[in-house]
């Protein structure tokens, strides 16, 4: 019985390979939202009872999620397929700005945290393209 769920579980692992960019936007959405909502409800939190929202473990989660999924796509991106820099320059800017909104006890979170994600997924969004382009022969 282990064999074959072993088996079934290599099966799927083969079949759906991860895509980096998109986990990568989809972190880097989440991020955004919990970033410039979550100030917005600090008045009806204690209403809701939800412990944790505002905790630096998720923050510094998310964070670490956007430089894992970044990180994997941006490399595989420019070594497999394009070979071009502008995705990671820009997934980069993002970076770097997210992590100054952190440092900066989120002082400027309106302005760092939307320019953060737009950075981060415009970097996401030219590989996958720079990468379907080279990968079909455009």
């Amino acid at each position: 019985m282990a064999l074959i769920t072993l088996h079934v579980f290599a099966m799927a692992t083969h079949l759906v390979k991860p895509n980096f960019d998109k986990l990568g936007i989809v972190t880097s959405i989440a991020c955004a939202i919990h970033c410039t909502v979550l100030p917005l409800l600090v008045a009806v939190l204690p209403m809701l009872d939800i412990p944790g929202l505002e905790h630096p473990a998720l923050e510094w989660s998310f964070i670490v999620l956007a430089l894992l999924f970044g990180t994997l796509s941006m490399m595989h991106g420019y070594r497999r397929h394009h070979g071009r820099l502008l995705p990671f320059s820009l997934f980069s800017v993002g970076f770097v700005l997210l992590l100054l909104n952190q440092l900066s006890d989120e002082a400027y979170v309106y302005a760092l945290i939307p320019a953060s994600a737009g950075f981060i997924i415009s970097g996401h969004v030219l590989n996958m393209i720079y990468s379907r382009r080279q990968s079909h022969g455009k």
